[in-house]
């Protein structure tokens, strides 16, 4: 009688512990499965990135300022890849914290891809007049150059980590239908468009972008709502600015530009500007 207990025990701990093993089973085979489809998707995610790259890669202008951005945007695509791949694919919210930056950056190519053919298309028009706009440009940015070196020796001192940048930064045309144009004639107002790009270690909170727009002449644009600002110690006039809650992630902000009585023919060039740093510059040619 109590050997047919202790085998009617053994009975239901036998079945116990297989239906626990068919659990643990069944557990281990949904989590491969889980991964496996989690790595599939960061291998695709990877594979999108190179093809990113390559397509990167393959851009090309006869302007410093875009090869300059493009650069930028190249190490970002190039540091974006290498961080996929040492990331877990089963740290979902990075995984799709990737694929939004790898939105981004498609975006920022089409905006390469927009510009290079809207210069190419521009650089077969131009004339006589657009040489020398061009040897102003030249010097114009020889200037640039000389300031962001003062600029680099000055604040060698300041974390590199912490500071704020841009990209994307561009300069457009607009008539009186809201419409760009690139006739100086027809031009009621300029915009001024870029991206500050995401960096958890930069100061928190309001800060002030400021731009300055200079004509073919180097005279600084202005109008009645101009502001006065500090950098680097020393006062400067921006032609128009616009304050941004910045928490650490991208934002994309545009200024405005308006009241200029009228627009010469030639190149205009504007620099952006936050009273710690300039953020960038790019041209627009108007004829």
């Amino acid at each position: 009688m109590e050997n047919r207990g202790l085998k009617i025990i053994m009975g239901v701990l036998i079945v116990v512990a297989l239906g626990l093993g068919g659990v643990l089973y069944y557990v281990w085979k949904e989590k491969t499965a889980l991964v496996t489809e989690l790595t599939i998707d960061k291998e695709e995610l990877t594979a999108q990135m190179i093809e990113l790259q390559n397509d990167y890669a393959s851009l090309s202008s006869d302007y410093d300022t875009i090869n300059s951005q493009l650069d930028s945007s190249r190490e970002e695509v190039s540091q974006l890849i290498d961080r996929i791949r040492k990331t877990e694919a089963t740290n979902r919210s990075k995984m799709r914290q990737y694929e939004k930056e790898l939105g981004t950056l498609r975006t920022i190519m089409k905006s390469y891809i927009v510009q290079i053919d809207s210069l190419n298309t521009l650089n077969k028009k131009l004339t006589a007049d657009a040489a020398a706009a061009r040897r102003e440009a030249a010097e114009s940015r020889k200037r640039e150059e000389e300031l962001n070196k003062a600029i680099e020796d000055l604040t060698g001192q300041v974390a590199v980590g912490s500071v704020i940048k841009a990209r994307g930064i561009k300069i457009e045309a607009y008539n009186g239908s809201d419409k760009i144009t690139d006739r100086s004639s027809r031009v009621v107002r300029l915009l001024t468009s870029l991206s500050l790009v995401e960096n958890e270690l930069a100061p928190k909170g309001p800060i002030r972008i400021y731009i300055r727009v200079k004509g073919p002449d180097g005279i600084l644009l202005t109008n009645s709502v101009q502001k006065t600002f500090e950098f680097n110690g020393e006062p400067m006039i921006s032609s128009a600015s616009r304050e941004v809650d910045y928490q650490g992630k991208e934002v994309d902000l545009s200024i405005y530009l308006n009241d200029i009585p009228e627009y010469q023919k030639g190149i205009y060039t504007v620099e952006a500007y936050t009273e710690d740093t300039l953020l960038g510059d790019a041209e627009l040619m108007l004829r």
